[in-house]
């Protein structure tokens, strides 16, 4: 039996190990073109790579969702999944995948980390084609929703990609257009708005953030594009390429010219240089973080907040420290009909909160918690999204 016990606790830090991976990097070759290399899991506090997932040399079996079967693909093309020009990824944390799409191919492929298996999802929706560059597809990222979100260069194709059952569905959106106060800054001209890479924030809204360096944000609803202004402390010819949320909330970029990384704030776009690994070519970016993930809550203390906002499990943390907390508190959690559909007790030790909370037979769907003092004034409000 005791020659069992080391595979088996091998397997075990292995998976545990890649449980904790949430930052992941589309990695090229050090050459001055695209040439795709791995994808990569990173450390991004320190900004060190971690284990190589996917190569452009792995030994790989492609199955395809439309003919439900393994399928040949052509390598001298660029509809393959190890084509040579990559440029989107985004990390599917509900299914733990990553998705992705060759830059001059409508193709949409979906690897598994842990298995290596990757499923072509054949696109008839949306076109893209070598010689149009306004339709290559240069930025995808995961909404709050759960969904994967893609869009061409010129915003003319905006793509929802979902998971139905067991099959990945693709819908097209629309043609996302500038906001009229963009002026000069156009998200559909070459110079200020194309390439680049984009995040999502807690509004299912999305951010461009151009190879230019200028950030854009998309109203999905609106399909509109807002200029909202340009990245500062980032060197004048590095080239935006690779756009994430870490777990702070900042957006991390990154440049497929081998430049460091930078962290920026999303409200100022004032940019701040990363240490670590400084000639990394990355041409996009994914991570299961959203933007304004805490700046969402109403919030009287500045030191209570929960998390995570997006519930993958049953269990929320609450964590405050505040000399103003005292005494009990109470959290009611509230769905989108402003039904009240469960409250629990929170206990204050010397202005300290820190306790889990078990959202119990909540179905998947967007809540309001709501957090209240023994004055039942209001202390904090926060949306939250649970998925399942």
């Amino acid at each position: 039996m005791k020659k069992h016990l080391l595979p088996l606790f091998a397997i075990l830090l292995s998976a545990n190990m890649y449980a904790q991976q949430d930052f992941f990097a589309l990695v090229g070759k050090d050459t001055p073109n695209i040439v795709f290399n791995d994808f990569r899991a990173m450390d991004i506090a320190t900004v060190t790579s971690g284990e190589k997932i996917f190569t452009a040399d792995s030994s790989v079996k492609v199955f395809s969702q439309a003919r439900n079967g393994v399928l040949t693909e052509n390598k001298n093309s660029y509809d393959h999944s190890q084509a040579t020009m990559m440029a989107t990824l985004a990390y599917d944390s509900s299914n733990n995948n990553l998705v992705y799409m060759p830059m001059f191919s409508s193709n949409i492929y979906v690897l598994n980390p842990t298995t290596k298996e990757v499923t072509l999802v054949e696109n008839n929706v949306a076109r893209a084609t070598s010689c149009d560059v306004n339709s290559h597809i240069t930025r995808m990222s995961t909404g709050y929703d759960g969904n994967i979100y893609a869009t061409s260069n010129a915003g003319n194709q905006f793509l929802q990609i979902s998971k139905k059952g067991t099959q990945y569905v693709v819908q097209d959106l629309g043609i996302i257009k500038d906001d009229a106060s963009n002026g000069k800054n156009s998200f559909t001209s070459m110079q200020t708005g194309f390439g680049g890479d984009m995040i999502a924030d807690t509004d299912n809204n999305f951010y461009v953030f151009s190879a230019s360096g200028n950030v854009f944000k998309v109203m999905t609803k609106e399909l509109k594009a807002k200029f909202v202004g340009k990245i500062s402390g980032i060197p004048e010819n590095y080239s935006v390429n690779g756009a994430a949320v870490n777990s702070k909330g900042k957006v991390v970029i990154a440049s497929a010219k081998g430049a460091p990384l930078y962290e920026v704030d999303i409200e100022h776009l004032q940019a701040k240089m990363l240490p670590g690994e400084q000639n990394l070519h990355i041409y996009d970016l994914a991570s299961k973080y959203f933007a304004n993930d805490r700046a969402t809550s109403t919030n009287a203390f500045a030191k209570l907040d929960i998390y995570p906002t997006k519930v993958e499990g049953q269990v929320i943390s609450v964590e405050g420290n505040d000399k103003i907390l005292k005494g009990n508190l109470k959290l009611t959690v509230f769905d989108i009909s402003g039904k009240n559909v469960m409250m629990q007790n929170l206990t204050v030790k010397e202005g300290n909160v820190n306790q889990q909370v078990y959202l119990k037979n909540l179905v998947t769907g967007a809540y309001l918690v709501n957090i209240t003092d023994e004055a039942g004034k209001v202390v904090l409000n926060k949306k939250i999204l649970v998925t399942k």
